[in-house]
């Protein structure tokens, strides 16, 4: 007879005291432009990659790369009046 046997890590994976906490959440908010923009950046890639890339499609990627970088230019100018003391 096979005894069936749970493993623990995966019983306690999704746990309560698994949660994110309010400072894990507050930094996925302060990311969530770049994220966004990333996901957008993905998005005109993959409708390029569906046929040949015409001049639309490499305006779209290029704005969608542009707005990535600012995005994270952002990121880095809020992260680095933080941790100087200064208001975000």
């Amino acid at each position: 007879m096979d005894h069936i046997v749970t493993v623990q890590d995966a019983v306690t994976a999704f746990a309560d005291f698994m949660e994110p906490t309010d400072a894990e959440l507050d930094a996925i908010e302060r990311e969530m432009p770049v994220i966004l923009a990333g996901v957008e950046l993905l998005d005109a890639q993959i409708i390029a990659l569906n046929h040949s890339p015409n001049e639309l499609d490499t305006r779209r990627i290029r704005r969608a790369r542009r707005r990535v970088l600012t995005a994270r230019r952002e990121l880095a100018n809020q992260t680095a009046d933080m941790h100087r003391g200064g208001a975000a």
